[in-house]
């Protein structure tokens, strides 16, 4: 097994609070995890009918198989259970149930109405490029990383990642969409998961998508909450302080895996990926979603925003410090520009900002530190934490 960089956390949670909650995508590797971490608990998975059922028809029996502690795998099938590990949790403070499950806004919303305070939540996103590069599996260039993507079993089981991704949106992301809500067309779903990664990086349009789609903005609106939910995509917010200029107020989409984008967008090589017209927006994703596996992984919230105003001067990542804000700007270009520092620039200018802590990420090789920034090879983020 690949080591995870949250089990650390996953570890130390467990010690203080008698749920831990691990969420995060299908095959992102969460039962691999914790199945290895907590070997001295039984594991149980709800996806296997007779114990889902069994959950069913007589939770508190059930429950009363574990005495010690127990792995329970996709719980948010049985949300019932979630009012008896309360009351178990509340009067026996030695039994441990580790959770887990797929669906975070199901699962979510369970346990914010029967877990409040008793639960450590974690989420475990697809492989790192740290947790690849401590593997030695780490590919050379940005293209091949991007294309092949993160999840486990891709590297596990050597499988082509078009096979992978094929496959993983007929199973996964589809079963999700019908499991979550009713969605009559699938045909029209399929056609707005790729025109949202057509729009990887872009400010969301719910109109634009809905007219392109043909269906509603309502329609529109709960499609994007499935996608959240199954850990798809996330939506990057703009950043609220003003300094008297005019902020947009859409958010940005991103994808949670650059294979699933690449593949969306019928990319099915690194070759291709080199001269495609995406290759920008796709080096942008890439860069934000290291960053925010980083936070992730460590047990932390991120707290990621852009800041673009209404002349379309634009900082393609904010994050936010306690205090401090520090503004990562995204280059896929490998050749190292002055230029590249042009909206830090005025960034810090009105915000007052030190340079300091000002980043540019680029597609060449080498760092370098500046008067007005630091300019950082896209290899370099690895292991580097920017809130220090």
């Amino acid at each position: 097994m690949i080591n995870r960089t949250l089990q650390k956390r996953l570890i130390e949670l467990n010690k203080y609070f008698p749920v831990t909650t691990v969420t995060g995508p299908r095959q992102s590797g969460k039962t691999t995890l914790i199945r290895n971490t907590f070997k001295e608990y039984p594991y149980v998975s709800l996806e296997d009918p007779d114990n889902n059922m069994f959950a069913k028809e007589d939770p508190r029996g059930f429950l009363d198989n574990y005495t010690k502690g127990v792995i329970i795998d996709e719980a948010q099938k049985q949300p019932e259970l979630f009012s008896y590990i309360q009351g178990i949790v509340d009067t026996d403070k030695k039994r441990k149930f580790i959770v887990s499950g797929s669906q975070n806004f199901l699962l979510s919303q369970h346990i914010s109405q029967s877990l409040a305070g008793r639960v450590g939540i974690l989420t475990l996103l697809p492989f790192s490029m740290t947790e690849l590069k401590s593997a030695k599996m780490l590919k050379a260039s940005f293209e091949k990383i991007a294309t092949t993507g993160f999840y486990p079993r891709i590297y596990d089981q050597n499988i082509p990642p078009i096979d992978f991704y094929a496959n993983y949106v007929q199973t996964y992301v589809e079963r999700d969409v019908r499991q979550i809500t009713q969605v009559t067309n699938l045909n029209s779903f399929s056609t707005f998961l790729k025109l949202c990664a057509g729009r990887v990086g872009q400010l969301l349009n719910l109109s634009e998508l809905a007219n392109s789609t043909g269906v509603s903005v309502n329609t529109i609106k709960s499609w994007i909450s499935i996608l959240e939910a199954s850990y798809i995509v996330f939506r990057l917010q703009p950043h609220h302080k003003n300094y008297s200029k005019r902020l947009v107020k859409m958010p940005k989409l991103y994808f949670y895996d650059t294979g699933l984008l690449c593949y969306l967008l019928s990319i099915k090589s690194d070759i291709e990926l080199k001269t495609h017209y995406a290759k920008g927006a796709i080096f942008e994703n890439f860069i934000i979603l290291e960053l925010l596996k980083s936070r992730s992984h460590q047990g932390y919230q991120p707290n990621f925003y852009f800041w673009r105003n209404h002349k379309g001067q634009e900082i393609d990542l904010i994050i936010e410090n306690g205090n401090h804000l520090i503004p990562v700007e995204i280059k896929s270009g490998s050749t190292k520009k002055g230029d590249y520092f042009k909206e830090i620039d005025y960034w810090n200018k009105i915000s007052g900002n030190s340079p300091d802590r000002s980043f540019v990420v680029y597609g060449g090789k080498e760092d370098q530190t500046r008067s007005n920034g630091i300019l950082m090879a896209w290899k370099s983020i690895i292991d580097f934490d920017f809130t220090e």
